[in-house]
């Protein structure tokens, strides 16, 4: 993940040099880290956009962090700053991978897997800013597609062996963020897609308890 991490990095580098400036894209990526975020932002402010909408973007993309950190919370333990310390190694494919597939999840392996990749991000965008003449437009390289395929990848492996409203909630997440992209601002779709996890709080818990005796009677999982 570092290697795609550095790679999307370098296409951060690309883009955001003409619209904000070496110093600035570097900075963004050292404190944001936040690769969606960074992009979304980025193409307001090319299109002539204010900062205010820029940010307003940037925060309507990470806002599927929230129920992400719900889901992570009953995982973590210790007092409220270790908590929070382990919270903010949670990006999208750290949190993914370190899901054990039961509702909980394994926050040592979330952070191990971040550590590498915030490196590999920043490092990526200062590359993509020395080599952006030489590179051209990422796209034409096919570099937009590894975290689609990543997660699709994880989910289809992962996800979808753990029951049928696993696979009633992916379908249905996945309609609406179809049916909203052509419609929606950008980040809309993926924070509406989310809804289809609700599916989880249908009558049928015994179901899951059959398919993972693991958890069964852990008040938490």
């Amino acid at each position: 993940m570092a290697v795609a991490v550095g790679i999307v990095g370098v296409s951060f580098g690309v883009v955001a040099e003409p619209v904000i400036g070496d110093a600035a894209a570097v900075v963004m990526s050292v404190f944001v880290f936040a690769g969606s975020a960074q992009f979304a932002s980025n193409a307001v402010l090319g299109a002539g956009g204010s900062v205010s909408a820029a940010i307003a973007a940037a925060i309507l993309l990470n806002l599927r962090y929230v129920p992400m950190g719900i889901a992570l919370a009953p995982s973590l333990r210790g007092r409220a700053l270790k908590r929070g310390a382990y919270g903010q190694a949670m990006v999208d494919s750290s949190w993914a991978m370190a899901s054990t597939g039961d509702g909980r999840f394994d926050p040592d392996f979330m952070l191990g897997a971040t550590l590498p990749q915030y490196p590999a991000w920043v490092l990526g965008t200062v590359a993509g800013i020395l080599a952006g003449g030489v590179i051209g437009d990422p796209a034409d390289l096919g570099l937009d597609v590894l975290f689609p395929a990543f997660f699709l990848a994880l989910l289809i492996n992962g996800e979808l062996r753990s029951g049928r409203r696993a696979l009633v909630a992916a379908i249905l997440g996945g309609a609406i963020g179809l049916a909203l992209t052509p419609l929606a601002p950008a980040g809309v779709p993926v924070i509406a897609a989310s809804a289809a996890a609700l599916v989880g709080l249908w009558p049928g818990g015994e179901d899951r308890a059959a398919e993972h005796p693991e958890i069964e009677g852990d008040p938490v999982g």
